[in-house]
C-alpha cells in the first residue's frame, strides 16, 4: 500500500507555522491543520483526484 507520510502543503508558507498538512494513500488523502493535527479530514480518491486536477495541490 503507498503511504506518503504527512507532508507540508505547498500553498502553506515556509515562514509561518500555520500549514496544511496533507497524507496519501491509495484508499484517498488525509487533510489535516499543523496546529491542530488529531483533527484529520479524510478524502476518497475521486475527490483528492478532482484537487489535483483543480491545481489545489502542489507537491
Amino acid at each position: 500500500m503507498r503511504d506518503t507520510g504527512w507532508f507540508k502543503s505547498t500553498f502553506s508558507s515556509t515562514a509561518s507555522d500555520n500549514c496544511v498538512e496533507v497524507r496519501l494513500s491509495d484508499s484517498g488523502a488525509r487533510v489535516r491543520d499543523s496546529k491542530n493535527p488529531a483533527a484529520v479530514l479524510a478524502v476518497d480518491v475521486p475527490a483528492m483526484v478532482a484537487v489535483v486536477k483543480a491545481g489545489l495541490l502542489d507537491r
